[in-house]
Parts: C-alpha cells; sequence; structure tokens
C-alpha cells in the first residue's frame, strides 16, 4: 500500500505522520481528498475540521483555524498557527468551538489594544498642539 508523510507546521513546532494514506480537507471550493501520488498542489484550508488517515487505522481529526496545505507524491505539509488533534470526531466538535472561540478572544484583546493605543496618540497629538500654540 503507497503512503506520504504529514508534516504539521504551527506556530511552536512541528509534527510529522508518517504512512498516511488519505488526507480530506476544505477549501474555498469545497471538499477535496488526496491520496499518495498525488500531483503537485497548494491550496488555503478554510477554518473547521481537516482529517487524514494512517494506513488502514482510524481516522485522525485536525480543527483548524485555516491554513496552507502544499506538496504531493509522498510528501504534504500542512501550515498554520496551531490546531487541535483528536481521533474522536466527537470530541472535535467541543474543540473546534474552543479554538474559535480562543481566536475570536485574541482578536478583541488586539482590538482593544489598537483602541487604547489609538487613545494614547490622540491625546499625546494634542499636548503636542497645544504646546507648540
Amino acid at each position: 500500500m503507497r503512503s506520504m508523510t504529514l508534516l504539521l507546521r504551527h506556530s511552536t513546532g512541528s509534527e510529522s505522520f508518517d504512512n498516511v494514506t488519505s488526507f480530506v480537507g476544505e477549501d474555498a471550493s469545497g471538499a477535496f481528498g488526496i491520496l499518495p501520488g498525488h500531483s503537485r498542489m497548494m491550496t488555503a484550508l478554510g477554518v473547521g475540521l481537516a482529517r487524514f488517515r494512517i494506513g488502514e487505522s482510524e481516522w485522525h481529526y485536525l480543527a483548524l483555524p485555516g491554513g496552507i496545505i502544499e506538496g504531493g507524491g509522498d510528501r504534504l505539509t500542512l501550515c498554520t498557527r496551531r490546531y487541535l488533534h483528536d481521533t474522536e470526531l466527537r470530541r472535535m466538535g467541543t474543540l473546534l468551538a474552543e479554538l474559535q472561540l480562543a481566536d475570536q478572544e485574541a482578536v478583541g484583546g488586539i482590538r482593544e489594544s489598537l483602541h487604547r493605543l489609538e487613545e494614547e496618540m490622540l491625546r499625546r497629538l494634542r499636548e503636542i498642539e497645544r504646546g507648540s500654540q
């Protein structure tokens, strides 16, 4: 049986899975599958679930906030900020909801920091204006 290696790269490291016999993901055009020997390709994965199979064992599920997958032949590389990995689909729904909530909180924190920075810059500009009059 043909197989490939799946390399998962994320913001704090990487993980490799050998003997992968199938990968299923979803991009803007819809769901797609990759088998060993696939021609070279690259696409942007959307937020959601992807899955892969090692040998003929159970499926492995990945909850992703999006990412880029590239490769073909006997190697695939998936790059993402982070991912959650499990072999239980039921747990993945909960993990994916937690991942989305964490992303929303991170974006909210960034917005709040930018708002405070903007207010501070305006305050300082007003001080400079007063000092130059």
